[in-house]
């Protein structure tokens, strides 16, 4: 062995980069007890080492197929680099000196392939078994086995057979036959367009890769079976020459038959399997019909989990078999006719495989080393050592191999080597490298100085102070200068740290730590906290399914820590906040839980979590609900009146059950239902119930807890209980008697479970209250109510009501004052006098009645006031009928308030007496007279303004003047943004002016108007209305219509404008001169331009006081080349059917006209129905003003009257005769055609309607050719 001098290493502080990173990486594995194993840490200063070799590449096996190129190599690292040899089947091999082999050498690898121009013949020399050898002066390290195959292509042979002849519901097998290669190729069957067959239980593919037919059908016909073999390895499909399978169809009936096993053959196989590999055991049969494979294990129970089942279960898999695999395994193929079994005897062997691997380290000199080796397999292999991948030294007294495991005792310098411990069967062999590196190293502390280890007061404290050297350096520990080891809470690890139990605030401060013998020190800081407690814990909650439950946790935390984290469990998993269902929500210190149920039952816990503790308390969510109702219900004990009733409680779903409530239903009174008849304590299982008798019950129980009620239980039996006599009286014994001389006798009858017995009835005793003895007089009844006559009106008698039934009389009764009917009084009171309060209130007084005259129960008086009218007639007022209003009293009351009069009236008042009869006489009627007041409100106020400065207002009298009316005072005010302007005020003295005129307004501006009379009294209510000052209306959206001679033109106006009258301007291309229309009024919407010449080009032009407010160019149509037959001229129809609706909507004027009776005076149009004008008007259609009347009288005064439109004679339209028929209208579908608004004019109308005024023409008759509407 190659002899290694001690390494001299740098001084703690100083750091060496030369330190092999391979080296660290096989010497840092785990110690082993009872032997002083030296591990180098990665932090140890050293300033170079040397390092046996390891192969961390080795070579790997390859198949060579033809003639490509193959590489063997092989990588390995050590210091110094390592030196590579080779051995193949077990003899040296030389890569080097080989001549159809090519040699790669760098440092740490080596690999070698074939040269150019090798063929097969010169490559298979060189198929084996092939190791690597890796060799420096610390020791040689060795790979496993590779192997190197050389195979050439695998070729097809054509079959001898192609065509395959059956009959209908025999088996076939189509034979792939793949050829002999190293390779395993996958095998598919496919048709000529490459689509798999198509595979079922009935047609598979076996592992053999033939394709089987349990039995055939004649769909299987075709000539293109292929079998396609894939080789993975070289990435190569080889297709066979398609199979031809005829299926002849079977002229007489196809047998089934019984299923046998095609693959494998016999009745039973043996199988061995190594230990980690996959195994298929594969059942195919044939039969009819198809049969169906189970499989079972005979020895045991079939693992599902450690197999699979595939191929439609032909197939069973076993993924990774292991030594419990290993036993007699069946499968099954039946149908309808027999079945077919095949028994598998598997065996599992196991190549070896490592129990325990002896471990690289590094060792300090004189120590003992024991590197143990176990391994297992079946059969079990042999243990053997060598080194550097040769024989140990036989006769060594220091080196002996004991139970697998290599002892080297004493070890010194020269014992660093790789050592290889080999494991073989008969199923091969494994092995592995373990280096052994003995050296002397100086002590160094590892751990950092001025570590700072942060604890939360009774934590463990672990202070570290790692060293390392060869042999093992110790550690002493230090606090302020004394020694810690006397603390019994202070304990000394063998690592060398320090431990301290059960912190307080009072360990924390600076420590060291000294390594005896040197120099060497760190100091430790020991910072210690308060720990986190739970203030408020999560509390035990009982929730229902389907309410949220909220769990609260709060926490005090060291102010050394920010932001503690807060972690909820349920029953130890965490919980994450729920985003999609909004399960948990977490709410700074709370848990919400929403929607509980069932799964949500378990222990929560909070957990607050530091950065150095944690500290978590619990909470149980239990669910709770409505209890179980009780079951089986029985009764015992049965009395008289007395019964226990016993009972089973139900489930209390986790809330205790604080009360049964107990239910009867009479079975004789069904229709009233359940009722309850006691409530029991949680704690009881049983009642005694009191009954009533002459019933028969049946009874039920509901459980109560916090949550509610169980629902009843199931009924009981019916129990039922004998007859006594009544227990009770009937109640509310009364009067109900209503006509006079009459004595009628009531009571509230009895329940009939309060009869106690057959034969119920009613015992009834009277007697007058005054003079008439102790004569009891009695009747008999079954009904609550008796009735006698002749016992005078208002007189008082004593009653008693016994109840009986054929047990007895009930207990005796008291009696009751009650009185016969009542009668109407016999007179009025004395009417005292009247005083007058104000002009619309007055008191009236009069005298008490003599009780004996009120024949019953006075309940008051009643004031009669009957409005005679006002004191004079006055030319306004109201004709308003004679009205009697009515005042009721208390029957103590002698003296009443009456107001809302009307006031300057004249009034009659009587007053009578009222009891439950009716009325007395009237008393001596009383007249008296109100004083003068204020007026009402004027009827109506209508507003016009006829220029943009003023604004005309229009009034009627008010209907109750209340006085004599001295005239009107007008307010109006300018409505601004803010409502601040001024309001100002005209008085008007003279009475029977009904218009005024303001003037000077501003233009395009709002008012609010104020009208109210005026009497002596003062000024009355007034009425108010708002408008606009108006401006001219223009036509706008003007449209126009082209036809041959004429242009047909519509417009609009605004709404709240005035309509105005305009003129349009018109001349074609070649005149110069401007032609003019008779003036247009805007209100008329729709004007005919006629007269023009066919395919002109016409300028018009829109004139208002001499401007153009609008101009446009049109272009007539020119004249058609064919006259069409007049009767079918385009312009002829809808002339005539103008004329036609012209015509209809004159007569309808005229009917209107008629229906208002032409002319009237002023004083019919007041006294008349209120028109148009005087009805109120909206807030929202403020200054929309009817002048309905003063357009017929100025515009068209002759509309009816004067013109021959309205006359009985035919109206003659361009020569033709109309013919008039009188027109039966709806008089509201009048209304609306002859009161349109002028927003709402005929342009909104469509062409086709039949309001829509259509013009005529101009020489009709000199009536003009445009209609007007009046709005």
């Amino acid at each position: 062995m190659a002899r290694m001098q001690q390494q001299q290493v740098c001084s703690r502080g100083q750091r060496s980069s030369h330190l092999p990173l391979a080296f660290l990486t096989f010497l840092c594995f785990g110690a082993q007890h009872n032997q002083a194993v030296i591990q180098i840490p990665s932090n140890y200063h050293i300033s170079d080492i040397n390092s046996s070799p390891v192969i961390i590449n080795p070579p790997k096996t390859i198949i060579v197929v033809g003639v490509e190129e193959f590489i063997m190599s092989c990588e390995a690292s050590g210091n110094p680099q390592p030196s590579f040899t080779w051995t193949k089947d077990g003899h040296k091999f030389d890569p080097r000196s080989e001549p159809h082999l090519k040699v790669s050498e760098h440092p740490g690898s080596f690999e070698f392939k074939a040269s150019n121009g090798s063929n097969m013949v010169n490559l298979k020399s060189y198929q084996g078994k092939y190791v690597c050898y890796a060799t420096n002066n610390l020791g040689t390290a060795m790979s496993k086995e590779a192997t190197l195959s050389i195979d050439g292509l695998p070729s097809l042979q054509k079959e001898k057979d192609s065509i395959f002849r059956a009959t209908e519901g025999s088996n076939m097998t189509l034979k792939c036959n793949p050829p002999k290669s190293s390779m395993v190729p996958v095998i598919h069957w496919m048709d000529w367009k490459l689509r798999h067959i198509e595979l079922s239980d009935r047609v598979m593919v076996g592992k053999d890769g033939n394709l089987y037919f349990a039995n055939l059908k004649t769909t299987d016909s075709r000539d293109d079976y292929i079998c396609n073999l894939q080789y993975m390895e070289t990435r190569t499909i080889l297709t066979k020459d398609p199979f031809t399978l005829e299926v002849k169809p079977s002229n007489s009936i196809v047998h089934n038959r019984r299923p046998q096993m095609v693959t494998p053959t016999g009745s039973s196989s043996t199988y061995l399997a190594l230990r980690g590999q996959t195994l298929d055991l594969e059942c195919i049969a044939q039969g009819l019909p198809t049969p169906r494979v189970t499989w079972l294990r005979k020895d045991g129970e079939l693992s599902e989990s450690r197999t699979v089942k595939e191929s439609f279960n032909h197939r069973l898999r076993f993924l990774n078999v292991s030594e419990s695999d290993g036993g007699e395994y069946q499968c099954i193929a039946d149908n309808t006719q027999g079945k077919a079994k095949h028994t598998f005897m598997l065996t599992v062997e196991a190549a070896p495989y490592w129990i325990k691997e002896p471990v690289s380290q590094l060792y300090a000199a004189g120590e003992t080393v024991r590197l143990d080796c176990q391994a297992d397999g079946t059969p079990s292999p042999t243990i053997r050592w060598t080194v550097n991948g040769a024989r140990l030294p036989e006769n060594s007294k220091r080196i002996r191999v004991e139970s697998g495991s290599l002892i080297l005792e004493h070890v010194v310098f020269e014992d660093t080597a790789v050592y290889q411990c080999l494991a073989s069967n008969k199923h091969g062999t494994i092995f592995t490298n373990t280096h052994v590196y003995v050296i002397n190293l100086p002590p160094q502390i590892l751990t950092k100085d001025g570590e700072i280890y942060s604890h939360i007061e009774g934590q463990r404290a672990l202070l570290q102070c790692e060293t390392f050297g060869s042999p093992k350096p110790k550690v002493t520990w230090e606090r302020e200068g004394s020694l810690l080891l006397a603390e019994p809470r202070v304990n000394l690890l063998t690592s060398g740290a320090l431990e301290i139990a059960n912190v307080t605030l009072d360990d924390k401060g600076l420590y060291n730590c000294n390594v005896q013998n040197s120099n060497l020190s760190i100091t430790a800081e020991l910072e210690v906290f308060n720990r986190t407690v739970i203030l408020s814990m999560p509390q035990d909650l009982k929730a229902q399914p389907g309410t949220s439950a909220v769990f609260t946790c709060k926490a005090l935390v060291d102010p050394h820590f920010r932001d503690p984290q807060i972690q909820w469990r349920k029953d130890n998993q965490k919980l994450q906040e729920s985003i999609s269902d909004e399960k948990y929500t977490f709410d700074e210190s709370d848990l919400i839980i929403a929607d509980v149920n069932a799964d949500d039952e378990g222990v929560y816990t909070c957990e607050v979590i530091t950065s150095l503790d944690m500290a978590k308390a619990d909470g149980t969510l239990t669910l709770i609900d409505r209890p179980d109702p009780p079951s089986r219900l029985l009764l015992a004990d049965p009395d008289s009146r007395v019964v226990t009733l016993r009972w089973t409680p139900g489930d209390d779903h986790n809330s205790p059950v604080k009360d049964y409530v107990i239910e009867f239903e009479d079975q004789n009174l069904k229709e009233r239902g359940w009722q309850k008849l006691k409530k029991v304590k949680s704690n009881k299982d049983h009642a005694v119930l009191s009954l009533r008798p002459y019933m028969s019950y049946k009874f039920r129980i509901s459980a109560i807890n916090e949550v509610g009620n169980s629902g009843p239980s199931q009924p009981s039996d019916i129990y039922n209980t004998s007859a006594e006599a009544p227990d009770k009286n009937p109640e509310n014994v009364r009067s109900e008697s209503v006509h006079p001389n009459t004595l009628v006798i009531a009571w509230k009858e009895m329940e009939k479970h309060e009869f106690n017995g057959p034969d119920f009835h009613y015992k009834v005793m009277w007697r007058r209250a005054v003079g008439s003895g102790p004569i009891w007089h009695e009747n008999i009844t079954k009904v609550p109510l008796v009735d006698f006559g002749d016992v005078g009106s208002f007189a008082a008698f004593e009653v008693k009501v016994q109840a009986a039934n054929e047990k007895g009389d009930g207990p005796e009764p008291d009696p009751v004052i009650v009185y016969s009917g009542e009668d109407v009084p016999l007179e009025g009171p004395l009417v005292v006098g009247i005083d007058l309060k104000n002009s619309t209130t007055v008191e009236a007084r009069w005298a008490p009645i003599d009780k004996e005259k009120v024949r019953g129960h006075l309940l008051g008086y009643k004031i009669h006031l009957t409005w005679k009218g006002y004191r004079f007639h006055h030319g306004h007022g109201s004709t308003d009928s004679e009205n009697t209003i009515v005042e009721k009293t208390e029957p103590n009351e002698e003296r009443k308030v009456i107001s809302n009069l009307r006031p300057f009236s004249k009034y009659d008042l009587a007053v009578t007496v009222f009891n439950n009869k009716g009325e007395g006489p009237y008393s001596e009627t009383v007249p008296f007279m109100t004083e003068e007041g204020v007026p009402g409100p004027p009827a109506f106020l209508s507003l016009r303004s006829p220029s943009e400065t003023e604004m005309t207002m229009e009034w009627k009298p008010p209907v109750h003047p209340n006085g004599n009316l001295t005239g009107y005072v007008l307010q109006y005010q300018q409505i601004t943004e803010n409502d601040d302007s001024l309001i100002k005020e005209k008085t008007i003295d003279n009475p029977k002016i009904t218009h005024h005129t303001l003037k000077g307004l501003d233009p395009h501006s709002s008012y609010r108007f104020y009208l109210s009379g005026r009497t002596a009294v003062g000024n009355g209510k007034p009425i108010m209305k708002t408008g606009a000052t108006k401006s001219d209306a223009l036509p706008m959206n003007i449209t126009l219509s082209v036809g041959e001679n004429l242009v047909n033109i519509s417009w609009a106006v605004k709404r709240k404008h005035r309509h105005t009258d305009f003129q349009i301007h018109y001349r074609d291309d070649n005149e110069s001169e401007w032609r003019k229309t008779e003036k247009l009024n805007s209100s008329q919407f729709f004007y005919q331009l006629q007269g023009l010449t066919p395919g002109s080009n016409y300028q018009l032009h829109f004139i208002y006081q001499k401007n153009a407010f609008f101009k446009t160019d049109v272009n007539t149509e020119k004249k058609a080349a064919m006259q069409q037959s007049f009767a079918t001229q385009g312009w002829f129809i809808s002339v005539v059917s103008a004329a036609v609706l012209l015509l209809l909507i004159l007569l309808i004027l005229c009917f209107i006209k008629r229906s208002k009776g032409g002319k009237y005076s002023v004083k019919d149009k007041e006294d008349g129905p209120m028109d148009s004008e005087a009805r109120p008007m909206k807030d929202e259609t403020f200054g929309e003003y009817s002048d309905l009347e003063e357009k017929q009288t100025a515009s068209q005064p002759s509309l009816c009257d004067d013109s021959k439109l309205c006359s009985d004679n035919n109206l003659d339209f361009n020569g033709s005769s109309v013919v008039t028929s009188d027109l039966n209208l709806d008089e509201s579908l009048i209304s609306e055609i002859s009161r349109p608004s002028a927003q709402e004019g005929f342009h909104s109308l469509p062409q086709n309607s039949t309001f829509n005024p259509v013009p005529v023409s101009s020489a009709t008759n000199g009536v003009s050719n445009l209609v007007t509407i009046p709005d």
